[in-house]
């Protein structure tokens, strides 16, 4: 049984009580901005329940657009092509802010998206995606390339609780601007694995990701990690999220 009580009212509420603070949170967030976004998840046709369990809890703004495209059965790198293509000729799509790629072995936390709203926002930066390793023991931070140094894709050591610039991300859990592939300059197809070889140039081999990003980057545009997003990369052979 509750203790009886005198209720005077007038309570105005703690976020109007701390109104500067309530502001400074909301302008940090950006929650109040257009943050539409077009998810784009490649699979190969089943997602394990561990993965979609955590996409399941993943926080979106209130009352902001925000919708997922499956691309199921391609490569990778020709899915990614195939549905930003696909969204820049739509006659809505075409018009949102954002694109965030989503990978069927990675596990974002649930504030995930909303911190990389939060880094992207009032940034130069032109993707923004979490941090993920590479699988195994000997897992490698997919932070490629100090840019204090000439264009490499070396992994970077992460910094805590940062936005860290660096040359290339991986694809698992990054947000995009959607501007930045109406840049004629990167050429089409956008993503493309390559492994070839040419006997001026030598062996070219790069995923999808790093090939694209390299290219971004010698035309000016700039990326970062955001060290605060933690996402799992989840090995469906061994069980182990890495």
């Amino acid at each position: 049984m509750t203790e009886p009580q005198i209720i005077l009212g007038g309570d105005v509420g703690r976020h109007n009580s701390d109104f500067d603070g309530a502001r400074t949170r909301l302008a940090k967030g950006g929650t109040y901005k257009d943050l539409s976004t077009v998810c784009i998840v490649p699979t190969r046709g089943q997602i394990p329940a561990l993965v979609v369990e955590a996409w399941m809890g993943l926080m979106t703004p209130m009352n902001q657009k925000f919708v997922r495209l499956f691309v199921s059965g391609m490569e990778v790198g020709a899915a990614y092509s195939a549905a930003i293509e696909m969204i820049l000729g739509h006659p809505e799509l075409s018009r949102w802010k954002y694109v965030l790629t989503l990978e069927e072995d990675n596990v974002p936390p649930p504030d995930g998206l909303l911190r990389l709203y939060e880094a992207i926002e009032g940034s130069d930066y032109d993707a923004v995606g979490g941090l993920y390793w590479t699988k195994g023991e000997e897992g490698q931070p997919m932070i490629y390339g100090d840019p204090g140094e000439p264009l490499n894709f070396v992994p970077q050591m992460p910094k805590p609780e940062s936005v860290q610039e660096c040359y290339g991300l991986g694809m698992g859990f990054t947000l995009f601007r959607l501007e930045l592939f109406r840049d004629e300059r990167l050429g089409r197809p956008l993503f493309e694995t390559v492994q070839r070889f040419d006997p001026v140039t030598g062996v070219q081999a790069y995923t999808q990701d790093l090939h694209f990003f390299e290219r971004a980057r010698k035309l000016g545009h700039r990326v970062a990690c955001d060290t605060r997003v933690r996402v799992g990369h989840f090995d469906p052979t061994t069980g182990i999220v890495w």
